[in-house]
């Protein structure tokens, strides 16, 4: 049989079957590619794991190159995770050979693949930004549960896993009441690069990225041309920042809108490809998608409380 790409990452996110580690009173190490894995590693694992992280607030998995202190991290970890689906594309080469020695799982690829994302402009791949919609997460939070487990047998693994997948279950409870309280023909949601595909999809919106799936993607005149008229035609009030892309596509819109005498502003900075400062409680999964839902709800003419839906924006 023919292995296809996503059946090859299969076979790595499978760890090579890997047997239990070390002595329970001695923390699993663990590197996870982003700030939303890393985050559901360290809720699940509580004490049991020293968690990396190698990409911060701000950064772009698209583009994201390794560095000495990565491949030394990655060369020591017990368990690798990384969302796969081609997200860490400048990344993958070294993740799949690593698969080879140590246990490395693409938490995303657990994903029903009928829930996937196609998009027209990339033959052969799928949306990466699985993450956007609470509801497909669970299942990355349930591969790195098992991937721990795989590893050491620990029953708070399950314990911890089953209370964030409630939290996460409650956020996305709390998102679809709020998003449906945006009138209507407001539900149009312009960024940066196509991140929001999931998002759109879960809660009804149309989403309309300068970019394309990758921040890799160039953004044409063409395309900003476009959503201009778009923005101008349907009197669309707002449109979004990035916190991990550059702004510059977006006022370019803002001003192109102005020159046509349409007023649009900034309806303010979204988490898209990387979570919040750490230590804050953006800086973790359900506070950042409890950030991005109030933000968008607010500014786009619904009805959600200004300190998010468990009154904690803006907190540590």
């Amino acid at each position: 049989m023919l292995l296809t790409r996503r059946s090859m990452l299969t076979l790595t996110a499978a760890g090579l079957a890997a047997p239990a580690i070390g002595r329970a009173d001695t923390p699993l190490r663990v590197v996870a590619t982003t700030g939303m894995i890393a985050d559901a590693a360290r809720a699940i694992a509580g004490e049991a794991a020293e968690v990396t992280a190698l990409m911060g607030p701000g950064v772009d998995p698209h583009s994201y190159r390794q560095t000495r202190t990565d491949i030394v991290a990655l060369s020591r970890a017990d368990l690798v995770l990384w969302n796969g689906l081609y997200l860490e594309a400048q990344l993958e080469g070294l993740l799949l050979d690593l698969g080879r020695k140590t246990s490395v799982v693409a938490v995303a690829e657990a994903a029903p693949e009928a829930d996937l994302l196609r998009h027209s402009e990339y033959e052969g791949r799928t949306d990466p930004h699985l993450w956007m919609a609470p509801r497909l997460w669970s299942h990355a939070v349930t591969a790195t549960r098992d991937a721990m487990l795989a590893l050491r047998d620990e029953p708070t693994f399950v314990e911890n896993a089953a209370r964030l997948l409630a939290e996460i279950e409650t956020v996305d409870a709390k998102a679809r009441d709020a998003l449906s309280t945006v009138p209507e023909a407001a539900r149009v949601l312009v960024t940066a690069h196509d991140a929001f595909g999931y998002f759109g999809r879960e809660y009804h919106f149309e989403v309309m990225g300068i970019q394309g799936i990758s921040t890799q993607s160039e953004a044409g005149l063409a395309r900003i041309a476009e959503l201009v008229d778009t923005l101008v035609a349907r009197r669309i009030p707002a449109v979004f920042v990035e916190s991990s892309v550059s702004d510059r596509n977006i006022r370019a819109l803002i001003e192109g809108a102005a020159a046509q005498g349409h007023d649009v502003r900034i309806g303010g900075e979204l988490f898209s490809d990387a979570m919040g400062e750490p230590g804050t409680w953006e800086g973790t999964y359900v506070g950042m998608i409890d950030h991005n839902v109030t933000t968008i709800t607010r500014a786009l003419g619904g009805d959600a409380p200004e300190t998010g839906f468990f009154g904690r924006l803006g907190s540590a």
